[in-house]
C-alpha cells in the first residue's frame, strides 16, 4: 500500500475483559460461537434524526434570530427579512401578513399561545389569527421576555412590560445593548448585555457581581436549569450561577465547541442545549454531553436560537434556516430493518454490487443515481460478509440467496477480463456516460513528473475496456486492497453458507486467483502483462527493492493469508509448499513480525483493516499449533494498539478469530449512535476548540486527539482514519454496509440478543 495514499445514558451494558479461548469439540467451523457471559440485549433507545427546514432566500433573508412553538406545534421564526411561520403538517414557510417587511429579532409564545414578535418598528402580537403592533414600546424591539407579570419588551430604547392594563415604561439603568432577558420569578430579569449580566426590578438595577464571576462581560444567552442554576452564556463559554454565586464554569475543556456561544436553553429532559458558531453541545443531568454539527444536524453550525415543542423536538434557528432535531424509539433490530431497506433500494447495482450512489445535487435523496467505486469488489466482498452471517445467524434462505449473488458479482470480476486469473476493480453497463477515473492518456513530460514524484507509478491510460460479450466496462489495475477483501468474503461464505456443490465453485475460484499470483512472481498482472500498481507480495520486491520497504510487512502477511485460504479450501500442497517457503526462506514471517515496529512514516489506516481482513483466515485456517499461536500473539498486540478506535468490526473479527470476548460496550455504543442519515456530509473538525489536532495514529494526517463519536464522523467507510480532521463530500450516499456486517456478526457470535 502506498503510505502516501491518501452509550447513550439510557443504553445498559455488561461488559467484561478479555476472557479465556474455548474450544467446541465435535462442531464445525461454521458451528462454532463463543461463549457469551458478555451480552447486549437489544431494547429501545431514543435515535435521533434531523430535518431541514431552509429559508428560500438569498444573503441575510436566510438568517433566522429567533424562533417559538406554539400549543399547535406551529413554528414561528424572526429573520431578517421578517415574520414566517410553518405549521405541523407544512414544510415551507409562510409570512406572516400585517408583519412588517424587514429585520424581526425576537419571538416568544405566552402560556395563551399569544405570539409576540419584536421587530424594527416596534413591539407586535398576533392573537386570533391578525397582528397588531402593541402600543407605547419605542422601536426597535430587540428582546422579548414572558414573565408571570406580563410581557416584556426590550431594545435600544428601553424597557417596557404589557399587561392586560396596559403598557409601562420601566427605569432601569441598562446598557442598549440587550441581548437576552428571562424572567427571575419574583417581578424582576436577569438581562444579558455585551456590557455584563444584569438583574433588575423595580427598586433595583445590579450588575452581576462587577462581572468579575463571569467568563467574560460579553453577555448572549441566559437560561435555568432544572436546578434553577443560571446559565450564562456569551464570549469565552458558559458560566454556572448557583444562589448568585459561580459554580463552575464550560470552557472548550469541558466540551465547548466554539467560546463564541450565543444561545443557551433547557430542554424537557432537563438537558442544557447551548448553541454557538460551531454547532449545539448539550449537557445531561448525569454529566456527559454530546456535540452536534455540521449539515448532517444542522443547516448552518451558527446557532441564533434553540425552542421544543411539546413533543421534545428541539428546533434550532440558524443563519442558513431552521433545523429539527427528532427524536424516535427505535431497537438495533428496528435500525438493521432501516439500513437494510435502504441498502436495497439505493445501494445495490446491477449485477450484484454493494456500493455508494451519487447524488445529482449534494445532499439531496431525491436525485440519486448508482455510481462506480475502485472498491466496489473490496466493499461487495463486507456485503457478501455481511449476508454470510446473517444467514448464520437466521438461517434466513433470502440472506442465502444474497450471498451466492454477491459471490457470482465477485467470481464475474475475474471472468470478464478472460484471463488466467487477474480480476476487475468494477464493472458498469456498457451504456453507462458517467463514470469514475476514465480513460486518458500521458504525455511524456506528464510520465516524468510522476516518475519523480513516485518511483513506482505506473501510467495506466486504459482504465476501462469493454466485455468480450458487449454487456460491461471493466475497470483494470485491481490493487492489493481488493485482493484482501475479496478473501474474507471467500472464507466467510465458504465457513458459514456454501453447500458441498458450493464449496466446490469456491475452491476453484480461489485456486484461480492464487494460481495467478504464483505464475507471475506474487503479482496482480493486468492484461498488459505488468503488475498493477499496488497489487505486489514478490519477495524479489517486497525483500529486494527499496522501493517497496514500506509494504513489505502488511504485504507479506496478505500473502501468507491468500496461500492459507487456498490450501485450507483445496488441500493442494503446492500453495503449503510455497508458503512454507515464504516463511523459511523468505522471511515472510519475519516481515509480519514487524508491522507493529515498522517506521511511522510507512503506517497508513487502510493497513489496519487489510489486517483485520485477512487474520481470521491466518488464525483458523492455521493447523500448526506454533504458526497459530504466533498469529494468534500477533493479532492480540494489534487489538492492544488499536483499542482506541472502538471499531466493532475490528472487535468482533477478533472475536471471531481468537474466540475471546472484548469489551462489547464500544461497539454497541456505535451500533446506537450511528445515524440514519448515510449522505457523505462533509465533517470539519478543525472548526472546534474543545480538540486538539495532532499527528498520530498516521503522522501524515491531520488528526484529533479524540475520537469523534459515530454521530460526528463523515459517513463511515472502515478503511477510512476515523480520526481524521477533516473528511466527506455531500455528493454521495455510503451504502450501510458498514454498521450492517459488524451487527451481524455481533447477532451470530450471541454478543447481540
Amino acid at each position: 500500500m502506498n503510505p502516501y495514499r491518501c452509550l447513550p445514558q439510557w443504553v445498559i451494558l455488561c461488559a467484561a475483559g478479555l476472557l479465556v479461548g474455548i474450544g467446541w469439540p465435535g462442531r464445525s467451523m461454521a458451528q462454532k460461537r463463543i461463549p457469551a457471559p458478555t451480552v447486549y440485549t437489544d431494547r429501545p433507545f431514543g435515535q435521533e434524526y434531523h430535518e431541514a427546514y431552509p429559508i428560500h432566500g438569498t444573503g441575510n433573508d436566510t438568517n433566522v434570530r429567533s424562533l417559538a412553538v406554539d400549543n399547535q406545534s406551529t413554528v414561528w421564526i424572526a429573520t431578517d427579512a421578517g415574520v414566517f411561520l410553518k405549521k405541523v403538517d407544512q414544510s415551507n414557510w409562510l409570512p406572516v401578513l400585517g408583519m412588517p417587511d424587514g429585520p424581526a429579532y425576537s419571538i416568544v409564545v405566552d402560556a395563551e399561545s399569544v405570539v409576540w414578535v419584536g421587530t424594527w418598528t416596534g413591539l407586535y402580537r398576533y392573537k386570533d389569527q391578525k397582528p397588531e403592533r402593541v402600543t407605547g414600546p419605542d422601536s426597535p424591539i430587540s428582546v422579548v421576555c414572558p414573565a408571570r407579570e406580563g410581557m416584556y419588551a426590550l431594545g435600544p430604547q428601553g424597557v417596557w412590560l404589557v399587561t392586560d392594563l396596559g403598557c409601562q415604561k420601566k427605569v432601569y439603568q441598562l446598557p442598549r445593548s440587550i441581548r437576552q432577558a428571562i424572567s427571575d420569578g419574583s417581578g424582576g430579569l436577569w438581562v444579558a448585555t455585551d456590557v455584563g449580566l444584569y438583574q433588575v426590578n423595580d427598586t433595583l438595577t445590579r450588575i452581576f457581581r462587577k462581572n468579575e464571576d463571569l467568563l467574560s462581560a460579553a453577555v448572549k444567552g441566559i437560561a435555568f436549569d432544572t436546578r434553577q442554576h443560571l446559565w450564562v452564556g456569551g464570549l469565552g463559554g458558559v458560566t454556572i450561577l448557583a444562589q448568585g454565586r459561580k459554580n463552575r464554569t464550560l470552557t472548550p475543556e469541558q466540551g465547548i465547541p466554539s467560546i463564541f456561544v450565543r444561545c443557551v436553553e433547557t430542554s424537557p429532559d432537563g438537558s442544557m442545549w447551548v448553541g454557538t458558531e460551531v454547532g449545539i453541545v448539550r449537557y445531561r443531568p448525569d454529566g456527559s454531553h454530546s456535540l452536534r454539527f455540521t449539515r448532517r444536524w444542522l443547516l448552518d453550525d451558527h446557532v441564533n436560537d434553540i425552542a421544543f415543542d411539546a413533543q421534545g423536538t428541539a428546533w434550532i434557528a440558524t443563519e442558513k434556516g431552521v433545523s429539527a432535531i427528532r427524536k424516535r424509539p427505535m431497537t438495533l433490530v428496528g435500525k438493521q430493518d432501516y439500513f437494510y431497506d435502504v441498502l436495497m433500494k439505493r445501494h445495490i447495482r446491477a449485477p450484484w454490487i454493494a456500493g455508494q450512489c451519487r447524488l445529482t445535487t449534494p445532499g439531496d435523496l431525491s436525485t440519486w443515481a448508482p455510481d462506480d467505486d475502485d472498491n466496489d469488489g473490496e466493499y461487495t466482498s463486507n456485503y457478501l460478509a455481511m449476508e454470510c452471517f446473517r444467514y448464520a445467524a437466521t438461517h434466513d434462505p433470502d440472506a442465502k440467496e444474497k450471498a451466492r449473488k454477491a459471490f457470482q458479482f465477485l467470481t464475474l470480476l475475474q471472468e470478464v477480463t478472460e484471463t488466467d486469473g487477474f480480476f476487475a476493480r468494477t464493472i458498469v453497463p456498457a451504456d453507462w456516460t458517467e463514470i469514475d477515473d476514465g480513460n486518458r492518456t500521458f504525455t511524456d513530460r506528464e510520465r516524468a513528473d510522476e516518475l519523480v514524484k513516485e518511483p513506482r507509478f505506473k501510467p495506466v491510460s486504459v482504465r476501462w475496456r469493454k466485455s468480450k460479450d458487449g454487456k460491461w466496462l471493466w475497470k483494470g489495475d485491481t490493487s492489493s486492497d481488493e485482493l484482501c477483501g475479496h478473501m474474507m468474503g471467500y472464507y466467510f461464505y465458504y465457513e458459514l453458507v456454501a453447500d458441498e456443490a458450493e464449496k466446490k465453485v469456491v475452491r476453484a475460484h480461489i485456486s484461480r486467483l492464487v494460481d495467478h499470483l504464483i505464475a507471475h512472481n506474487f503479482t496482480l498482472t493486468d492484461i498488459d502483462g505488468r503488475p498493477t500498481r499496488w497489487g505486489v507480495w514478490s519477495p524479489d520486491l517486497l525483500n529486494r527493492d527499496p522501493d517497496w520497504a514500506p509494504d513489505r510487512n502488511q504485504n507479506s502477511m496478505e500473502l501468507l493469508a491468500f496461500l492459507k485460504l487456498a490450501y485450507y479450501t483445496t488441500g493442494n500442497v503446492t500453495y503449503e509448499q510455497h508458503y512454507r517457503r515464504l516463511i523459511d526462506r523468505e522471511g515472510y514471517l519475519t516481515n509480519m513480525a514487524n508491522i507493529a515496529r515498522q517506521n511511522p512514516a510507512w503506517f497508513i489506516y487502510f493497513d489496519v483493516i487489510l489486517a483485520a481482513y485477512v487474520y481470521p483466515i491466518l488464525i483458523r485456517c492455521e493447523k500448526d499449533p506454533k504458526l497459530r499461536a504466533f498469529y494468534e500473539n500477533h493479532m492480540d498486540t494489534w487489538l492492544a494498539k488499536r483499542r482506541a478506535d472502538k471499531n466493532p468490526l475490528i472487535n468482533f473479527l477478533y472475536c471471531y478469530a481468537r474466540n475471546k470476548q472484548v469489551d462489547l460496550a464500544p461497539s454497541v455504543d456505535f451500533l446506537v449512535d450511528t445515524p440514519l442519515d448515510l449522505v457523505n456530509w462533509t465533517v470539519d473538525h478543525t472548526k472546534r476548540e474543545d480538540v486538539k489536532l495532532v499527528r498520530t495514529p498516521v503522522l501524515d494526517e491531520l488528526q484529533v486527539d479524540q475520537l469523534p463519536p459515530a454521530s460526528i464522523r463523515t459517513v463511515v467507510r472502515w478503511d477510512k482514519n476515523p480520526w481524521a480532521a477533516v473528511n466527506g463530500t455531500p455528493d454521495i450516499e455510503r451504502e450501510p454496509v458498514f454498521w450492517l456486517l459488524p451487527y451481524w456478526m455481533g447477532r451470530y457470535l450471541t454478543m447481540i440478543r
